[in-house]
């Protein structure tokens, strides 16, 4: 990596090592200079004073004097307080320019690791919602972030495509389907099966008052029809087993269809059908060793009171699997099949405990590797009117919301201002409803408001993607007045503005680096914001382009080159896409 960041951290360890005669340096504490006091970039020497027991103003001297020479007088220092802040001179800013024009500039690659990411896994039995979207959006962009700065990723999803809640959308059709299909109905295959599960759910509801009031057995009602379809489909039933593949792919085509308009990926696809089995087997190995225990009615459970939890259940007394047991058999297969390094789990914080009780389990069970396991928990996604619940019918399906976003670029904006009115209508709302996803933290909820999303002044995606089109207009503009000299970049002389810009794209190497640590898009989403909202400013204060002044029309298109690279990059990392003409 090539940003001054790390070039100062380097040499200030260089300095460290020289000046103290120190074989391992400790942690150092960089953070940009806070904007009350004159510097570019603040080195804390508390830890150091405790460290080598010399006093602050000493410790600052030594290594302030150190970097000046280093960089023979690019960089001054001045310390206050605890603080050693290095100020750039104008030809630092010039060498950072040229170090960005480089393209090492990009070349992030500082760490290589083979990580799992899961994401999305939704349920067969209804098409994709709000929450994941959420999900799908923060996994796939982690996973290019990884990507770029030199990890091997394997992007996965695992399809809960068995369990009472399949086999409940199953017994509805069967009953009342009256053999109708996707194709009969015209509708898409994921929402084809989601209204028999919500059908289910109505005609249960409603035998729960019959069945109360006439005191009939509940083993009558059709919630025990389909635990008996469930019995029959792990039984290996094949007219079960027919209609559960009939069903599954209609959802599957349903689902790869959302996935295209999101340009989400998966490089593993796995099903729970073919994995619930090894679960199985390692709960019934884990009986015998004692590590679980079984109850009067033959369910098996595991004591995990001693742990802060409770007692959980992993097989049914019928010996059917719960969600857990088939995460415990997937965990094993996936160290097994791949050489990984981490298990990243995107999930929601509903499954916080969830996943604090299966990497228990599997510590219990012995195996090594749980500590490689992470769950990247996220909030949930709220709408206006408060939380989401299917029950209360107030879910909102991805494909609805695509369409609304797309709908709503269409309407709000004039026919002159898109190119392609379909194709760029799609891309803004598209880039819009990404963009608000992520640039919130994935520890924060989200209030989502459609319309709210789609604003040129506000912090939106659509103000980012209308500052890159401005960009690649001046970019055009530039080419058609000027031609492109070689000059001399000592004659250049940066102002306030241009420095404040080149001292924002800068920071790109670094904020990438502590995304991929923190598994945190947000970081990006963010940063980006401010690189559009400091271009702008420099836009409103300076003559960019200047036929009568060549050389200073090619030192500002540089950085407007440079700004406009790091825009479409960081976009990309969030999965959106740029438009050249806005």
């Amino acid at each position: 990596m090539n940003d001054h960041f790390q070039s100062i951290e380097k040499i200030v360890k260089e300095s460290i090592f020289i000046l103290y005669e120190i074989k391992s340096c400790p942690k150092l504490d960089f953070q940009y200079t806070k904007k009350e006091y004159i510097g570019d970039i603040t080195l804390i020497l508390f830890p150091l004073s405790k460290e080598f027991k010399k006093p602050v103003e000493k410790i600052g001297k030594d290594i302030g004097n150190y970097v000046k020479n280093k960089f023979k007088g690019l960089i001054q220092f001045s310390i206050i307080k605890g603080f050693l802040n290095f100020i750039f001179e104008n030809d630092y800013y010039v060498y950072l320019l040229k170090n960005m024009l480089n393209t090492n500039f990009y070349d992030l690659k500082y760490d290589s690791k083979k990580i799992m990411i899961e994401y999305s896994s939704p349920n067969t039995n209804k098409p994709l919602h709000l929450g994941h979207i959420r999900n799908s959006l923060i996994g796939a962009s982690i996973a290019k972030i990884l990507k770029i700065v030199g990890h091997k990723v394997i992007r996965t999803q695992i399809i809960n495509d068995r369990g009472i809640h399949i086999c409940k959308s199953m017994v509805t059709w069967k009953k009342f389907g009256k053999g109708e299909t996707p194709d009969s109905v015209k509708m898409k295959g994921d929402h084809f099966v989601g209204k028999y599960y919500n059908l289910f759910d109505k005609i249960y509801r409603k035998e729960i008052q019959e069945l109360s009031k006439k005191k009939i057995p509940i083993q009558d009602s059709i919630l025990n029809q389909a635990r008996a379809l469930l019995k029959k489909w792990e039984l290996g039933d094949p007219t079960v087993r027919n209609i559960w593949k009939q069903m599954n792919q209609w959802v599957y085509d349903g689902f790869e269809k959302t996935y295209k308009k999101l340009g989400i990926i998966f490089d593993k696809i796995e099903y729970e059908s073919d994995i619930y089995k090894c679960g199985k087997k390692i709960v019934e190995k884990g009986l015998k060793k004692g590590i679980f225990f079984q109850k009067k009615d033959g369910s098996i459970w595991i004591d995990l009171t001693n742990e802060g939890f409770d007692q959980k259940l992993l097989l049914r007394s019928d010996q059917t699997s719960v969600y857990i047991t088939q995460d415990i058999g997937t965990a094993v297969k996936r160290f097994k099949k791949y050489d990984i390094d981490q298990i990243i789990y995107i999930v929601g914080k509903e499954q916080d405990y969830h996943f604090q009780v299966l990497f228990n389990i599997l510590k219990r069970l012995g195996y090594i590797w749980v500590n490689k396991l992470y769950h990247l928990s996220y909030e949930m996604v709220y709408l206006p009117s408060g939380k989401m619940k299917s029950r209360e019918g107030n879910i909102v399906d991805a494909d609805s919301l695509i369409l609304e976003m797309s709908s709503i670029a269409k309407k709000n904006f004039s026919k002159k201002f898109f190119q392609e009115k379909e194709y760029s209508s799609e891309i803004i709302g598209l880039g819009a409803l990404k963009y608000f996803f992520l640039k919130i933290d994935p520890q924060k909820k989200i209030i989502f408001h459609p319309l709210k999303s789609i604003d040129f002044k506000g912090k939106t995606g659509t103000y980012i993607q209308y500052t890159y089109s401005r960009i690649r207009s001046l970019e055009k503009k530039f080419f058609k007045l000027c031609s492109l000299l070689n000059y001399c970049w000592s004659n250049i002389k940066f102002d306030i503005h241009e420095k404040n810009m080149i001292k924002i794209l800068q920071k790109y190497p670094l904020i990438l680096k502590k995304s991929a640590i923190y598994l945190n898009p947000s970081l990006i989403a963010n940063y980006i914001y401010e690189v559009s909202k400091t271009f702008n400013h420099l836009y409103q204060n300076k003559k960019l382009i200047d036929p009568l002044n060549v050389i200073y029309s090619n030192m500002s298109m540089n950085i407007i080159h440079v700004t406009g690279n790091v825009l479409k990059s960081g976009m990309n990392l969030l999965g959106i896409k740029m438009l050249d003409r806005m």
